[in-house]
């Protein structure tokens, strides 16, 4: 295989049209399977369809929408055509939504369903190239007026009887490894989006690269949930892993019934990220918490000699002696399979999890209770996965063992980890000068991450733009503090201050039904959330938790102010990116008042 095109036709000969490869949520709640002998004649339906409304080999076909299967048949439509796939984040602003589709000049565009449309709708007088709106949820009202879209069974119609097929298969017979498959756009944490260029070779080679890492735990017929976005490279590169390796994808279309979803479809694997188990962590550490006497002390030891049974001796490759065999045993049956069951992991293989820090409590905590959670490193310009755990020998606090196929060095000068491989983009899309400076002479990625290797294995330190300088001369890496912080329970969110400031300091959202949990049990009255966060006793607790949680840090890292937000941060606002990270520059603007109070000598 040459080409992911291919993908589709080899797997209906080889794992058969009945087997199925997608599964979704209908409106009655029930699940429902897509085989692979029904994804591929959509796919030769839309491929047509596709050619029928003039799409050309090469051309930028867009897709704005939540995680829904028929992204997938658009997909490989695009692949049967050697068109490139433009995928737009669901929650993309009418800002961003026009600029990603006049820079890529999309001139047929897939859409999910009302806000998509209408965010579409709005812009539609600035995207000179769009001239056809496909939709894919039918109860989408359209705009009076609005005479260039029809709705996705209308779109596959066009394909009825196959009129463009020997096009189509022509393109199909010519497409080359060096062809584009995806054009992505980074979230852009600093200044404008950048198009990410990504080759079907790479592709190709990311599907041995994991076969050889983690194919011992990768079954026909196991089931990963999708929830992340889709038009991430994390979860869009492991889904299309799934689709190789013959696991069925289970679409969650909505990210906050994710909890709900893994109860019922109870998945093999799924992509997550750290906050997802800092959260399962903080609620376990609660009941515990809310415990007492045989049941919280079996409770502990459970997670103690779990740690030492998976982390300490499974994880080296040693035979755990009698003893520990025995006992993790009774608390695999009596306290972590309980466990697991209430979550909807009992059947959980492994869980890729990456996108930020993964503090060191959060991972013995999840490999303790039997999950195998794979912490890993890559970027959208490394095709994903630059780095993993393997299934066993891991090292916690790394980001795992570098793939086969990447080569990886350190910039002497400043400790830069550098990327060069068959993994590694093409380029940004149209940005000359920005590609001029994200490679280096001897063409290695910058990829803004510093870090250091111990032998193949890689550990991360902090990205080069958030390294923040106090006043005092003194770095401070943000990203820790904020990882350190965000297992704790009464915290949802941070947002660490300290460039060319005297000293540390933290915007902190609070979690705030634990906070409000806490003001019952003290007793404390108040007609506000402002006035909560005010109140003595609270910001008493948030103290008392920070000065704990950072003990490990210098003095001059340490917070020294801090301030208790009513609000979270959000993408409306402009303070999150699309794969909620952080824009320092946009939270420093919008809460310089209260950044500027802190820093006041009596504040």
């Amino acid at each position: 295989m040459n080409h992911v095109s291919a993908l589709v036709d080899l797997q209906v000969e080889k794992l058969g049209a009945d087997f199925a490869v997608l599964k979704y949520r209908n409106d009655k709640g029930e699940w429902i399977d897509i085989t692979w002998g029904q994804l591929q004649a959509d796919v030769r339906l839309a491929a047509n369809a596709l050619a029928v409304l003039g799409v050309q080999e090469e051309e930028n076909v867009g897709i704005f929408s939540q995680n829904k299967p028929e992204s997938f048949v658009v997909d490989f439509a695009d692949m049967y055509n050697r068109a490139v796939t433009v995928p737009l984040y669901a929650t993309s602003s009418p800002s961003q939504t026009q600029y990603i589709v006049s820079d890529a000049g999309i001139r047929v565009l897939f859409v999910g369903e009302q806000y998509q449309y209408d965010t579409v709708m709005q812009v539609l007088p600035q995207c000179h190239s769009l001239e056809k709106i496909v939709i894919y949820d039918h109860k989408v009202t359209r705009h009076p007026g609005d005479k260039i879209s029809v709705y996705f069974d209308e779109f596959l119609h066009m394909g009825d009887g196959l009129p463009k097929n020997d096009l189509v298969m022509e393109r199909k017979a010519k497409g080359k490894a060096e062809d584009l498959i995806w054009l992505l756009y980074t979230s852009g944490t600093t200044g404008e989006p950048k198009g990410v260029q990504l080759l079907h070779a790479s592709l190709l080679d990311q599907f041995q690269n994991h076969r050889a890492r983690l194919g011992a735990q990768m079954q026909r017929g196991d089931v990963s949930l999708s929830f992340l976005p889709l038009t991430h490279v994390f979860e869009r590169g492991w889904s299309y892993v799934c689709l190789y390796e013959g696991i069925t994808i289970a679409v969650n279309l909505r990210p906050q019934e994710v909890q709900q979803a893994i109860r019922e479809v109870h998945p093999t694997h799924m992509c997550s990220v750290p906050r997802f188990w800092e959260k399962v962590y903080i609620g376990v550490q609660q009941k515990i918490a809310g415990e007492s006497g045989v049941r919280k002390a079996m409770m502990e030891n459970a997670i103690k000699v779990g740690k030492e049974y998976n982390v300490d001796y499974l994880n080296q490759g040693k035979k755990p002696p009698m003893w520990l065999s025995l006992k993790y045993k009774f608390y695999e049956k009596t306290v972590i399979n309980t466990l697991k069951k209430v979550l909807g992991l009992e059947n959980a293989k492994f869980f890729p999890t990456a996108g930020a820090a993964v503090s060191a409590e959060v991972c013995e905590f999840v490999h303790a209770v039997g999950i195998n959670m794979i912490v890993g490193y890559g970027l959208t310009e490394s095709f994903a996965t630059v780095s993993c755990y393997p299934l066993e020998h891991y090292v916690p606090g790394s980001v795992g063992l570098l793939i086969d196929s990447i080569k990886v060095k350190i910039d002497p000068e400043n400790e830069e980890i550098l990327l060069k491989g068959p993994t590694i983009m093409k380029g940004y899309y149209k940005k000359e000068e920005a590609n001029r400076q994200a490679f280096t002479a001897d063409g290695y990625f910058r990829t803004g991450d510093t870090g250091y290797l111990k032998e193949r294995t890689l550990f991360l330190k902090e990205r080069i733009k958030d390294l923040m300088k106090t006043s005092n001369g003194k770095y401070v890496s943000p990203q820790a503090l904020e990882a350190k912080l965000g297992i704790d329970r009464f915290v949802e969110q941070v947002a660490i201050v300290a460039d060319g400031r005297k000293f540390v300091s933290a915007l902190i959202v609070p979690n705030y039904e634990a906070l409000k949990e806490f003001a019952t049990q003290k007793g404390i009255s108040y007609d506000t959330i402002e006035e909560l966060l005010k109140h003595p006793r609270v910001l008493d607790l948030y103290q008392t938790r920070i000065d704990t949680l950072q003990q490990e840090f210098a003095h001059y890292e340490q917070i020294k102010r801090f301030t208790l937000l009513p609000e979270p941060f959000s993408m409306e606002n402009g303070e999150l990116t699309n794969t909620l990270k952080l824009r320092r520059s946009v939270v420093a603007q919008n809460y310089k008042t209260l950044i500027d109070k802190m820093y006041e000598e009596n504040g």
